[in-house]
């Protein structure tokens, strides 16, 4: 680039910077991270320690927007001052022009978490696969997308724990619930949901025939203490049964696994993670309360939708990502058309190409 487009560049910038400070709205951050600072120095602030983790998570929270604005606003100095040194030293051109890059990148990086300011966007997730009909060869297409989903969040430095999983009868699994842990889990794993579409020669077609599989992912946060779900007892079916899981994973000798199903809408919970029968029913109900609040929302969409005479296709019961290994690489999002040949890696756990595209596109809506 030349120093006059640089120097443009850099005042698109400056206006950025004062759209993003108004969003994600860093003054009252910044005043929340005090007050949160404040209340850690009191005597009896791990009193109550369950109380203390909430409000560290706060605190975690606001320093996940804060520092990443802070450092935004001295690499824009620091690029600011650059520019005036390379009108001495044009030499420094094409310092200037890599810096600009990396500046660009942090800058859209930082401009995606205004299109994570909804209300559960922060919250951790839970996520399910369920294998589609198939068979043996779509309960291996939902083990492939769990490994997938293990690497992204281990790109991503978030924590996962299986809730609940079923085994396939020959390979594979039949469902997977898992539990998400980390900052803006939420946010961006809800990009997912929906049907994944595989094409491949089957590894269990002794004569080498083309199989197209398809698994469902189903995303929902874990939801604040503020969110009241109510749930008649009369209304659940309560269904006991013994853990299974694979690998070194612990596997219960007694029925504490526990599958909760709301009869009104038939929506299914279950948990089978703890050694307590108990503990497991209790986090089965928080997971079906979260299924519930997602339904109710879902429903008033979609209801908006129809008064606008809008035309959507809400809803997790959607095709959204293809898979092609055969006759020829391709990872295709069908609702952004983002597309990639590099088949190994996507699988590998590189989805926030597909992801950030969608976040901006969907994200705030």
């Amino acid at each position: 680039m030349t120093l006059d487009e640089l120097k443009k560049n850099i005042k698109d910038c400056e206006l950025r910077i004062v759209q993003i400070c108004d969003f994600l709205k860093i003054e009252q951050q910044e005043a929340k991270q005090k007050n949160i600072e404040k209340l850690m120095l009191a005597s009896d602030f791990w009193d109550n320690s369950e109380k203390a983790q909430s409000i560290m998570e706060e605190l975690s929270s606001c320093k996940n927007i804060i520092e990443p604005y802070k450092k935004l606003l001295s690499e824009v100095d620091d690029f600011t001052i650059m520019l005036e040194l390379v009108e001495d030293d044009e030499e420094m051109l094409e310092e200037a022009d890599d810096s600009w890059i990396k500046l660009s990148k942090n800058m859209d990086k930082m401009e995606l978490l205004c299109y994570l300011s909804g209300k559960f966007d922060k919250n951790n997730a839970y996520i399910s696969i369920h294998a589609g009909a198939g068979g043996t060869e779509s309960c291996d297409w939902a083990l492939m997308l769990f490994r997938m989903y293990r690497r992204w969040f281990e790109r991503c430095g978030y924590k996962d724990e299986i809730v609940e999983i079923q085994n396939g009868d020959e390979a594979g699994i039949k469902s997977v619930t898992i539990k998400v842990t980390g900052n803006l889990v939420y946010g961006y794993s809800k990009a997912e949901a929906g049907v994944h579409r595989l094409v491949r020669i089957s590894p269990f077609d002794s004569n080498s025939r083309r199989h197209t599989s398809f698994a469902c992912v189903d995303v929902f946060p874990e939801l604040n203490d503020d969110v009241d779900i109510d749930i008649d007892e009369s209304e659940l079916r309560v269904d006991t049964y013994r853990s299974s899981g694979a690998g070194g994973q612990h596997v219960n000798k007694t029925d504490s696994a526990v599958r909760l199903t709301h009869i009104p809408t038939g929506l299914v919970a279950a948990c089978q993670n703890g050694r307590s029968q108990h503990k497991n029913k209790a986090a089965a109900m928080q997971m079906l309360k979260a299924k519930l609040y997602e339904k109710q929302q879902l429903e008033q969409k979609e209801q908006a939708s129809e008064i606008r005479g809008e035309k959507t296709e809400m809803g997790w019961g959607n095709q959204i990502r293809s898979y092609v290994l055969h006759p020829y690489q391709m990872v295709k999002d069908l609702r952004t058309s983002v597309e990639t040949g590099n088949t190994s890696a996507v699988l590998d756990g590189d989805l926030n190409q597909f992801i950030e595209p969608w976040l901006k596109q969907f994200g705030g809506k």
